[in-house]
């Protein structure tokens, strides 16, 4: 997701490790002949940073129950690999956690990493303190700056501070993102429902909820163009913002600009319309919670009212009559009548609505956007010999994006298609055990990021909840060794 070289099948002599030094060394997997079943060796670091009694019991469960020796393989290197790499508990209250190869913090990332893991915190008490941690971590990221996507531990600066925006050490990148205000909500909700503990609605969040409702609002342009400006010296077109900093014009409508994509790339028509459906639920969500926890009627009805608002004009201005597919939504529109007509991997996307609560599966207006993005009617929609996906600008051509694999399984409700989804992430993951950002549709040793944790945990959060919905038979069906 981040702007990093493509990593060639050189990246195979050196496998896949972390150390805290940041000088990983490899642990390479090795598949032994065993009568006629191949034995897999784990490639999990020996060095963990967090270890959960409830996460092993899970992964000791899904393998006993898989016959698919290489999946099970797949399944326990991904599936704890955000807590084995990636994750800074102080043992207390906060909680840093790193993407995988870029050692900052991204809102967005971070929240996705560690999600498939709430659903066992009543079965940990150190998980669910951990995860409280992360909570906490973003409520004070947010009100330390809720423009900025990505942080760093501490006010140390980095590469991006000769960035034109408003920076400060303690950010790492300043790239205005929906996204990166609704992940932590998502998160926080989540935890509450699934614990109980409220703890974590305290002060810092009433803050945080604020800083979201008043960025919102500022970004929804009704009232000029905001405080928000972001320029950066580069090759890279998509890593900046066009007309001094403040992007392409929209009319004000109701909805709420986002400056970038959840890859971290420039918007064209700066209403993003799946961040705007995040941002719809997570206002609710937030409602929710100061009604029921913190008894703040004035601000749960701020978050309502505004949710109403994007709502309403979602309806209005995100809908698309394709000549081909019926009434789709656009990827992004302006307000003006423009409208883009793609998808990007980057979640939120078009088709991980349903997979973040934001429409219902059965919506007929996304069972159509669904069929248009997983076509070639999608400008970053790639198709080889290799496999077959949804990439994006960020890479660019030809390099497919597990995530959309994933993604097309989690919105899913066809066993076979399912069933092709995993087969497709077994056979392009080159040989590592490990998912990537992205790999060549004809050549799976050309991967970007050998170590990206979101995308690890996300595969393994999959094939759990597989697991889990009664597909044990679906999964043992796949002959892939």
């Amino acid at each position: 997701m981040k702007s990093i070289a493509k990593v060639s099948c050189l990246c195979l002599a050196l496998g896949y490790g972390f150390s805290y030094t940041h000088a990983a060394t490899a642990r390479v997997a090795t598949a032994q002949q065993d009568n006629t079943r191949v034995q897999y060796t784990s490639n999990r670091p020996q060095e963990r940073l967090f270890v959960s009694n409830a996460v092993e019991k899970q992964i000791k469960r899904v393998k006993s129950l898989l016959t698919n020796a290489r999946l099970a393989w797949m399944f326990e290197n991904c599936f704890p690999n955000t807590l084995d790499t990636t994750v800074h508990f102080d043992g207390d209250d906060d909680t840093f956690v790193y993407t995988g190869d870029i050692h900052a913090m991204w809102l967005r990332d971070s929240g996705a990493q560690v999600w498939p893991y709430v659903q066992l915190a009543n079965q940990d008490p150190r998980l669910k303190k951990m995860l409280a941690g992360v909570i906490n971590r973003q409520f004070k990221c947010i009100n330390i700056d809720p423009y900025a996507n990505a942080f760093n531990m501490g006010p140390t600066g980095g590469e991006w501070m000769s960035d034109m925006t408003d920076m400060k050490p303690e950010l790492h990148e300043r790239k205005w993102e929906i996204d990166s205000l609704c992940y932590p909500i998502r998160l926080a909700y989540q935890y509450w429902k699934v614990t109980g503990d409220t703890s974590v609605f305290g002060e810092e969040w009433i803050q945080a909820i604020t800083n979201v409702l008043r960025t919102f609002k500022e970004q929804q342009r009704k009232e000029g163009n905001g405080p928000y400006k972001f320029q950066r010296k580069t090759e890279r077109a998509l890593d900046t913002m066009t007309n001094n900093g403040l992007g392409n014009p929209v009319k004000p409508v109701g909805l709420i600009i986002s400056a970038f994509r959840p890859s971290d790339d420039a918007t064209t028509f700066q209403f993003l319309v799946p961040s705007n459906f995040f941002a719809v639920t997570s206002l609710r969500k937030s409602a929710e919670i100061l009604r029921k926890v913190n008894h703040n009627e004035k601000l749960a009805k701020e978050c309502s009212d505004l949710a109403q608002e994007v709502e309403t004009a979602l309806q209005k201005y995100a809908v698309y009559n394709h000549p081909k597919y019926g009434k789709i939504y656009a990827f992004e529109v302006d307000g003006f009548g423009n409208q883009l007509l793609m998808d990007d991997a980057n979640v939120p996307s078009l088709l991980a609505m349903p997979y973040l609560g934001d429409v219902d599966i059965n919506d007929p207006i996304y069972q159509n956007t669904r069929k248009f993005v997983w076509s070639e009617d999608n400008p970053y929609f790639f198709k080889g010999s290799a496999g077959e996906g949804i990439g994006g600008p960020h890479i660019g051509y030809d390099m497919v994006w597990p995530m959309s694999i994933m993604m097309k399984a989690f919105t899913s409700q066809n066993d076979q298609e399912i069933k092709e989804c995993i087969e497709m992430l077994m056979k392009t993951d080159a040989g590592t055990g490990f998912m990537h950002e992205s790999f060549h549709k004809n050549d799976p040793k050309n991967f970007t990021r050998a170590w990206f944790a979101w995308q690890n945990t996300l595969f393994g959060e999959l094939i759990l909840k597989l697991v889990n919905e009664g597909k044990v038979d679906l999964l043992n069906s796949i002959d892939i060794q």
